[in-house]
């Protein structure tokens, strides 16, 4: 049997229309502190997805030419956000080379003190940019998965109330197999990025 430690609560909350103007505030300070070096800033994660019951955290997705741009690090950390180097690469069942460059990223936290935020900061163009940008405009599309989604989410918070984890030891896989669909509508309707980063 498979045991997890125990973490901080896994709280899911219904949507928030607040989460779009926190958004907006959040992003507009980083599209300060990295100037040109972000190519875009993104809302992304379950709070960009109207409708959509999420934990209170807001995801951002910061798009960059060159993730080993020295700039990058230098003017975030000047500007008191935290680096966490333990999170430089995600994970997708579909690449399972562990050090496949279209799986690295640069993650990093909010300066002490303020709102809390999830900072992804991606290269334009690999795989794991367009990964949250394309499975976020596919829930926005599709109520029925979102809603599915959302159920499976509240469903892992009451199995693992205590272990981020054990939430994640499933949610990851099943966002992973709901990302193929994505990839065959993306198809469909010649998918591309906006340019309202929201």
């Amino acid at each position: 049997m498979i045991t997890f430690e125990k973490s901080r609560p896994i709280i899911i909350v219904p949507y928030q229309p607040r989460w779009v103007s926190e958004f907006q505030e959040l992003g507009g300070r980083l599209r300060q502190v990295l100037g040109g070096t972000a190519v875009r800033i993104d809302h992304i994660g379950s709070t960009s997805v109207p409708d959509l019951p999420a934990k209170d955290i807001i995801d951002i997705q910061v798009t960059v030419a060159d993730l080993d741009d020295p700039a990058i690090v230098a003017k975030l950390v000047g500007a008191g956000y935290e680096m966490r180097a333990a999170y430089g690469r995600d994970e997708y069942i579909g690449i399972p080379d562990p050090d496949s460059p279209e799986l690295r990223k640069r993650y990093c936290r909010e300066p002490e003190g303020e709102r809390r935020t999830h900072i992804h900061i991606r290269q334009d163009g690999r795989f794991n940019q367009q990964y949250s940008l394309l499975f976020r405009d596919y829930l926005r599309t599709h109520p029925l998965m979102r809603d599915g989604y959302a159920l499976i989410k509240m469903r892992l918070a009451e199995i693992f109330p205590d272990s981020i984890e054990g939430y994640l030891y499933i949610k990851d896989p099943l966002m992973d197999m709901l990302f193929v669909a994505a990839q065959e509508w993306a198809q469909t309707v010649n998918w591309r990025p906006d340019e309202a980063y929201s």
